[in-house]
């Protein structure tokens, strides 16, 4: 079987452990094929995001038509976007596309660095609304208007909770017009946690592109990020990347 063909859109992270570096390794790691429409440059490490500079929304449009008119695209997935006009410019181009959508809603890195302003948050509704899930963090769901502003809505997402308090992580799917779905697991200890939230929406985007439905991609995305977790290399003295070889021993 040929591997899915996932087109990650989102910001360079000079350091590799977030944005499309932290993409491409786990899509290829989970057996996909990594494509990129890059929205910003970042120069960041794991102390912090110390420039930022967004590309034009043309040249963001123009990278996703090339991967969608040749190679093709069998799942998307959203990250930073660096701009309102560039949110625009990327809704457009994916509501000609029928395929699954992970939209991760970047607004802070994990440094605590400010990835998106008023503006570009606003720009989010149009891609929430075309998304198959989108995957706010603890801080990103509340600045979204919390549970009842995402019920509002009616779209599915991932409430993630690796940003909140206490020794369990609980995620919680919610999908329109069903329970809500939790997974609890024993939080893992350490401060290397640099791209968690990108690792997992495109694992889930991956898990997407492959066929799987939507609970067993989230399921096989938990389980690649715990591991990336586990293995991380302890590089930097900050926020430290994930080790994304991991699963090579959890496969």
């Amino acid at each position: 079987m040929k591997p899915p063909r996932i087109l990650s859109i989102a910001g360079s992270d000079s350091s590799g452990g977030a944005g499309i570096q932290a993409d491409i390794k786990t899509i290829t790691m989970l057996g996909g094929y990594a494509m990129t429409a890059i929205t910003a440059v970042t120069a960041q490490n794991t102390l912090g995001v110390t420039m930022v500079e967004a590309l034009s929304p043309a040249m963001v449009a123009a990278q996703i038509d090339a991967c969608v008119s040749d190679v093709g695209v069998d799942a998307v997935k959203i990250g930073m976007l660096g701009s309102p006009e560039i949110a625009a410019v990327v809704a457009a181009r994916l509501e000609a596309l029928d395929v699954p959508v992970v939209f991760d809603p970047v607004m802070i890195a994990t440094s605590g660095s400010v990835l998106a302003d008023a503006a570009t948050i606003a720009g989010f509704e149009r891609l929430m609304r075309l998304a198959t899930l989108t995957t706010p963090n603890v801080p990103e769901l509340e600045a979204l208007g919390g549970p009842d502003g995402m019920a509002a809505r009616g779209i599915a997402y991932l409430a993630k909770g690796g940003d909140a308090e206490g020794p369990t992580v609980e995620d919680v799917l919610v999908m329109p017009g069903q329970p809500p779905q939790v997974w609890s697991a024993p939080r893992i200890m350490t401060r290397h946690t640099h791209g968690t939230g990108c690792t997992l929406s495109s694992a889930i985007a991956t898990g997407l592109g492959a066929g799987l439905d939507l609970v067993a991609a989230i399921e096989q995305a938990r389980a690649f990020v715990r591991a990336a977790l586990v293995a991380a290399p302890g590089y930097g003295s900050g926020s430290g990347p994930l080790g994304h070889q991991a699963v090579q021993s959890s496969s």
